[in-house]
């Protein structure tokens, strides 16, 4: 038992935990704006999904900037390098949400959305380290 509470203690921190509830809010923005402007606005579910990510990752962006990692970015310069950093990072696991995805539907005999569940999961965890070691590193 007190192994499980050192265990609890040592991955519930106050990053992770505003980690994750920033993290179902940024998936509340995406799911929101892509429901906002395909049942509402009636615009194409293309550019409605486009709109809900783009807002999404800035959403992101902004939250563990300021409120999860707390950015030492000062400067114009800081904070253009900080966002470059940030968008960078989203983009490679994209890449990595996709080609997972691809290789799970096409060679594994697991449904497709356990299979994209699980791809998430891992996603997830990958933009957290990018974000706290890459992106929003802290100066030493």
């Amino acid at each position: 038992m007190e192994k499980l509470k050192a265990l609890i203690k040592k991955f519930c921190t106050k990053e992770i935990i505003f980690y994750a509830i920033f993290g179902i809010f940024t998936t509340i923005v995406n799911i929101g704006t892509f429901s906002l402007l395909t049942y509402v606005f009636h615009i194409n579910e293309n550019v409605a999904n486009a709109a809900g990510i783009i807002l999404a990752v800035l959403f992101a962006y902004v939250t563990n900037k300021d409120l999860v990692f707390h950015s030492g970015a000062i400067t114009f310069k800081e904070k253009l390098i900080e966002f470059g950093k940030f968008i960078l990072g989203r983009a490679f696991t994209m890449v990595v949400e996709y080609v997972s995805c691809f290789l799970l539907f096409t060679y594994c005999p697991i449904p497709e959305i356990i299979s994209k569940c699980i791809v998430t999961v891992f996603v997830i965890i990958l933009n957290f380290f990018i974000s706290k070691f890459f992106a929003f590193r802290k100066k030493k």
